[in-house]
């Protein structure tokens, strides 16, 4: 990030507040423009809800890298003083995430902050996080709490009652559970400030905490953990306490969106919540008594036209399905009429589907690339007119390694590659010797990085061997000479959750043919993998497990040629490094159950090449072969087999399909690295300006409908030219 001379704020000035709390990072100006659009009468501004959001700042910190950058790290001021401290030495995680939903979300509402859109998002605060993750080689996966301190962790704040700095806001939610008295809850708020890259604008993300000791037991449990797998019962009221906290918290604050955004159907409660007051202001006091199912229909369309939805998964198990007889515990009769109404659940009629309940009371609903929203027509028919696609994107300026940053930074081809991700469409990078030496260097320096990082987890964990009754998840830990891994030999990565479509054991289905193709070509290749299974995840763990089982015989096998290494404790700041320092990106779904699959974008901004199935993103990523390679099935989505049972995951198929491709990638590796180096380079050229979440927002507002300044509208412009999902 550079700011020039005349807009750098002093230190004095990166303190500010409002009648709601103090804050750090952005000037007084900044926050009172953010907070006028965001609470103006025009309500020309929109809220965005996600169940989870990622953003860690040791992968992103605007604040953080201006104070380093300038030398801002010292002042006389004890109070300021503990602020620097905070933002450069304190604890750097979030971990209100568990993969690449979340952190979709983080980079939307990074790329919102960076082209000025008036956009608040909500979600909740887990005081235990998403589970962290031990893997021990036996066992395998071990998960336990995550236990995080919000109040001194950077970026985060906690808001007050207005006028009363020493009291905590509070804001009070109502919830009916199983009878027709409201009982009301209390969440505290906190906002964490996401700051545009430039520090003149700011997204907040306000986080319900309902932690609380006034709370009743069911709903701290439900907020303790993010996606907890202890009962649904816990599942269906983390849901509620998403949902139904969204319009209490817009009252109390004084926000006034016209438009919601549902980032997935996990907090669709709230089309409840307003359904409700619609049907209150309707029928007058008795309308329990009074409400037809007319009534609903009509409220729902009227009430849709406040939404907009996006749908993320075609698989089952990403909907939300709750057994009648359980909402019955935790609802009242009036929710029961909407959801036996708008909620049913044709496979299934003894649960409630929220993904149907979604799905219908929307002004517009996306799939996240071209080919979801094929399958997604196909799985809710009746929906089909209004499904369209807009493509994933990350955040450019989040994913790019340091190294490849100082290098665009430094090109003059490139100039504005940060406010821009459209220059590299343009930049003949392929003929500018000096670009392409560099990208090598900084690539090389990335892998390097990789690579002694798991060079010291493998020694940690030998001395955890010695220490502790945790077996090791890395054959290589085992060896004493021999267990390390060399920079620049052919990195290939593979990072996300461990689900039985996404088929992360696929490549070693056949490890003898895939030993026998290593050493035929004497090929050394280091296999890296990391992410998680969900806790209630057994057949995803049994993926996991396998891995860890596969690295023994895959080592001896290709007489050492191969490593397979196992990363734990997945997060932001370990998918950063992979998808700059390997070589290759993995993906191996069974097509067409991927929707989209961020991390291969992330890969593309460093310029490093996928090899994946045909599905999600990268069918509209690949462009003939230019930007990577594909394997395995490659059929029409109307004769697609949907299943995830374990026989009709076409591991024999799509193996063997891989070891056909596998020498091609690595003869151009080794053999050809001009040509290697030419494919990466087409990455940046045709991929950065495309899977961006500066194009993917761009979309986003045309469906928000908002009404914006010509400077933001007409930069928004340009950023939908680049691209449109929708064709």
């Amino acid at each position: 990030m550079t700011l020039s001379d005349s807009t750098s704020p002093s230190l004095q000035q990166l303190i500010c507040s409002n009648k709601f709390g103090s804050f750090f990072g952005v000037t007084r100006e900044t926050l009172d423009k953010v907070w006028s659009r965001l609470t103006d009468p025009s309500r020309n501004s929109v809220i965005y809800i996600s169940m989870e959001i990622g953003a860690d700042p040791d992968v992103y910190n605007p604040v953080r890298d201006f104070l380093v950058e300038n030398d801002l790290t010292f002042s006389s001021d004890p109070a300021l003083q503990s602020l620097l401290d905070k933002y450069i030495q304190g604890p750097q995680k979030i971990p209100n995430y568990s993969g690449g939903l979340g952190i979709l979300a983080g980079d939307t509402l990074k790329s919102l902050a960076d082209t000025h859109v008036p956009v608040a998002g909500i979600s909740l605060l887990y005081r235990e996080g998403y589970f962290s993750q031990l893997v021990d080689f036996k066992v395998g996966q071990i998960d336990h709490a995550t236990f995080w301190k919000p109040a001194v962790t950077p970026t985060l704040f906690p808001l007050h009652e207005p006028g009363q700095p020493g009291t905590p806001l509070e804001i009070s939610v109502p919830f009916f559970n199983g009878s027709e008295k409201e009982t009301e809850i209390n969440a505290r708020v906190w906002v964490k400030l996401e700051t545009s890259g430039s520090m003149d604008y700011f997204v907040p993300e306000f986080l319900l905490d309902y932690n609380l000791p006034s709370a009743p037991e069911w709903a701290r449990e439900a907020s303790k953990q993010l996606y907890s797998a202890k009962s649904n019962i816990i599942k269906a009221n983390q849901r509620r306490l998403l949902g139904s906290g969204v319009l209490p918290l817009m009252q109390k604050l004084g926000l006034t969106a016209r438009t919601i955004h549902l980032n997935e159907q996990h907090g669709v409660v709230v089309t409840l919540h307003l359904m409700l007051r619609e049907i209150k202001a309707r029928l007058g006091s008795d309308y329990a008594e009074l409400l037809t199912d007319k009534d609903i229909k009509d409220i729902a369309d009227k009430v849709a036209e406040q939404l907009v939805y996006t749908i993320h998964t075609p698989v089952k198990a990403g909907h939300d399905r709750f057994a009648r007889s359980l909402y019955d515990q935790i609802s009242g009769k009036v929710d029961r009429k909407i959801l036996n109404l708008l909620a049913n659940d044709e496979d299934s009629p003894d649960e409630y589907n929220f993904t149907a309940l979604a799905m219908q009371v929307n002004r517009t609903v996306n799939s996240v690339s071209r080919l979801h929203r094929d399958v997604t027509r196909r799985q809710f028919p009746r929906f089909a007119d209004k499904i369209n696609a807009i493509t994933n994107g990350v955040h450019l300026t989040t994913w790019a390694s340091k190294n490849r940053s100082r290098v665009f930074d430094s090109s003059q081809l490139l100039n504005g590659w940060r406010d821009d991700p459209g220059v590299f469409s343009h930049a003949r990078l392929h003929t500018d010797s000096g670009f392409r030496q560099q990208l090598l260097t900084a690539w090389q320096e990335d892998n390097r990085k990789l690579t002694e990082h798991i060079n010291n987890m493998l020694i940690q964990h030998r001395i955890q061997m010695a220490e502790t009754w945790i077996e090791p998840p890395n054959y290589l830990s085992y060896l004493k000479d021999d267990g390390f891994l060399e920079p620049g030999v052919f990195t290939i990565g593979f990072a996300r959750r461990f689900s039985t479509y996404k088929r992360a054991d696929l490549i070693f289905d056949d490890i003898d043919a895939l030993a026998e193709l290593l050493v035929a070509g004497n090929w050394r290749v280091n296999f890296i993998f990391a992410g998680k299974a969900h806790p209630s995840d057994e057949p995803g763990k049994s993926v996991l497990k396998l891995i860890l089982n596969n690295q023994e015989e895959l080592f001896t096998k290709s007489k050492g040629m191969a490593r397979l290494v196992f990363i734990p404790g997945y997060d932001m700041a370990i998918a950063k490094m992979m998808v700059s320092g390997c070589h290759a990106w993995l993906n191996s779904p069974k097509r067409p159950l991927e929707a989209s699959g961020t991390s291969g974008m992330k890969a593309a901004m460093n310029g490093v090449p996928n090899v994946s199935v045909m599905d999600g993103w990268w069918v509209e990523g690949y462009h003939n072969g230019k930007t990577g390679w594909k394997f395995g099935y490659e059929g029409p989505v109307a004769e697609a087999d949907m299943s995830e049972t374990p026989d009709s995951l076409l591991y024999e198929e799509d193996s063997l399909s891989f070891y056909q491709l596998f020498p091609e990638v690595l003869r151009t590796f080794y053999a050809q690295p001009d040509q290697f180096l030419d494919i990466a380079i087409n990455n940046l050229h045709l991929n950065v300006p495309i899977f961006n979440t500066h194009r993917m927002v761009a979309e986003y507002v045309r469906k928000y409908e908002l009404q914006l300044d010509r400077e933001t509208e007409e930069r928004l412009e340009r950023f939908r030219k680049l691209y449109q999902s929708e064709m």
